[in-house]
């Protein structure tokens, strides 16, 4: 009896353990079934994935994008507020107060030709991941993801595309938005102090839309601010404009992402 009392109650512990378990979105991952829909931005799309925005993908409000952020990746309320006010530019409905992750897709308002995942809008779909377009740009990182590699990344891209898309063109919205995504990727899945992070955990994300916990990575302890972000923006700028010669798009975009930042976002 007591065996079959103790077997019992082991069973029921395991029982919760795996409640308990299966309820962690860092856990709980599938890919979006029938009818959900998905943009050009990896980290969104791994964040629905998780289920710590709507799994649908759709009707986004401000308070989901706040809320997803931070508990997935600890973001400040400054930066998911200055998200949000761009995301929700692209709903085509007037006035509204949510967005969908295919708004995303619309070219030239935030999804930008030389995506480091994805063909050109005049080659393809943003939302759709490309295999070829990410082996170009991951055959830039050594082992160990840092500044140099990544803006040897971005200005490959941007050859490449200049050279194979007539139509190939980078507002300087987009230029700000390619320089802050490098920042705060590496930022995000790696060392946000001195800007590097293991290569393996950002082809894990990228090519799995999913956060790379089976390599290590953890939710940072350490909130990631406005400050944080201009700051190692700042840093992959200026080693940005090192890359550059007069024949790329670039230098309209010195400064602009900073003030961008502190003119869109607000402190809730």
């Amino acid at each position: 009896m007591r065996l079959a009392a103790f077997l019992s109650l082991a069973a029921a512990v395991v029982a919760v353990n795996a409640c308990v378990s299966n309820d962690d979105p860092f856990e709980q991952w599938h890919g979006p079934k029938a009818g959900d829909v998905r943009g050009p931005c990896p980290f969104l799309n791994t964040f629905a994935n998780h289920g710590f925005l709507p799994r649908s993908g759709k009707y986004i409000t401000h308070k989901d994008l706040a809320d997803g952020l931070l508990n997935a990746v600890n973001f400040d309320a400054n930066i998911s507020a200055f998200l949000f006010d761009f995301a929700v530019s692209t709903n085509p409905e007037p006035n509204s107060t949510w967005f969908s992750l295919d708004h995303l897709s619309r070219h030239n308002v935030l999804e930008h030709d030389a995506s480091l995942s994805r063909v050109d809008a005049f080659h393809g779909h943003a939302d759709i991941f490309n295999q070829e377009a990410f082996d170009e740009t991951r055959s830039h990182w050594g082992d160990i993801v840092d500044v140099q590699s990544g803006v040897s990344a971005i200005v490959a891209r941007m050859k490449t595309c200049k050279s194979t898309n007539p139509q190939y063109s980078i507002s300087q919205l987009g230029e700000a938005f390619i320089l802050g995504e490098t920042a705060a990727f590496i930022s995000i899945l790696g060392d946000f102090q001195t800007i590097t992070v293991d290569k393996r955990r950002v082809e894990y994300l990228f090519q799995n839309e999913r956060l790379p916990t089976t390599l290590g990575w953890k939710r940072p302890e350490t909130q990631f601010t406005t400050d944080i972000l201009i700051g190692n923006l700042q840093t992959v700028a200026v080693e940005y404009r090192k890359r550059l010669n007069s024949t790329v798009l670039g230098k309209r975009g010195e400064g602009y992402a900073e003030r961008l930042m502190h003119g869109r976002a607000r402190v809730l």
